[in-house]
């Protein structure tokens, strides 16, 4: 299983805006300079968050950023789906009667994987931006 870099980025980035007073507007130029993140993709990124009021934009000469929500009410899980991440361990469809082997049974591991697909969900659905800021070894 490997996390794409839209929800990985995404969350990194949230984190970073997080740390911040929540009424000054944060750039994304500022993000990408921290973070190590193309400025083009964080535009793209944000649209997304945007969209999903997961942030809001400023405008004018400082304008930038800012989270839409306080950082404890934004799941890392709301952050995935608000970038069209999927956590999936297994190759075939949940519910589908056909394996992801190409066959009609499902592979032998498959029950493992699915259970630690639902692991790994519940997990994000928990964890909170806030709780990436409040870590002590955060490199922000």
């Amino acid at each position: 299983m490997k996390l794409s870099s839209k929800g990985r980025y995404a969350v990194m980035a949230l984190a970073d805006l997080a740390k911040f007073d929540p009424n000054e507007p944060v750039s994304l130029r500022d993000i990408s300079l921290r973070q190590g993140i193309s400025l083009l993709y964080l535009e793209q990124l944000f649209l997304k968050l945007k969209k999903n009021k997961i942030v809001k934009s400023v405008r004018g000469n400082k304008g930038g950023y800012v989270l839409n929500k306080n950082a404890s009410d934004i799941k890392i899980s709301e952050v995935f789906f608000a970038v069209e991440e999927k956590i999936k361990t297994i190759g075939c469809e949940k519910h589908s009667k056909k394996g992801c082997n190409g066959k009609s049974v499902k592979c032998i591991t498959h029950n493992l994987w699915d259970e630690l697909e639902v692991y790994i969900n519940s997990f994000f659905e928990r964890k909170k931006i806030s709780d990436l800021i409040n870590e002590k070894d955060n490199r922000i």
